[in-house]
């Protein structure tokens, strides 16, 4: 009878501090533990969504460059424009982001006129629904260049993306290094 009731004075105490700190380590090693992992899968995640856009973008150069007479996207269209009815031209300024966004989000001729709807003579694109958001830097500018680099863009300028309009090298702009040590900026 004795037994029991020390029992049930015990019990009814809870937990002792010790018993609490114990507890408290456990859970805050096992966040030390998990809490890098993530970070690093965060950026992981970054990387490969940047790659899948460069993907997709340079595919869309590929096919703009196919159907314009082997012209890549930003080049001023050539030709006559047909008209555009019940819609908007875009520009037509040489070497520009405006260009180049306008020949891949719009409809086309292969002049490389383009048309913000399915006019009559505007029979090729859109090639892209918007530019896609380069994940490492949270951009969608395109600075477009007429030569290939070799050496890496300036620190001012590494945002969005980075289209030589000479060769049809699309890239991710950036001086940033990849988790494995090699440059985004050239990257495959």
């Amino acid at each position: 009878m004795m037994t029991t009731s020390t029992f049930r004075r015990h019990a009814a105490k809870g937990f002792t501090l010790i018993e609490l700190l114990i507890v408290v380590i456990i859970i805050a090693i096992l966040a030390a533990i998990a809490i890098p992992q993530f970070s690093n899968s965060s950026g992981d995640a970054q990387e490969s969504a940047a790659i899948a856009n460069l993907t997709t973008m340079r595919s869309a150069v590929e096919l703009y460059r196919a159907q314009h007479n082997s012209t890549y996207p930003s080049r001023a269209p050539t030709g006559t424009a047909p008209a555009c009815t019940g819609g908007t031209a875009g520009s037509a300024t040489d070497n520009t982001e405006a260009t180049l966004i306008a020949q891949l989000t719009t409809y086309s001729n292969a002049g490389g006129h383009t048309c913000s709807i399915n006019a009559p003579g505007y029979t090729y694109g859109p090639y892209l629904r918007a530019i896609p958001v380069e994940p490492l830097t949270s951009s969608s500018v395109v600075t477009v260049v007429t030569a290939a680099a070799t050496t890496l863009p300036n620190a001012t300028t590494t945002v969005g993306w980075r289209f030589v309009n000479t060769d049809g090298t699309f890239q991710i702009n950036t001086t940033k290094l990849a988790r494995d040590g090699t440059t985004l900026l050239s990257a495959k």
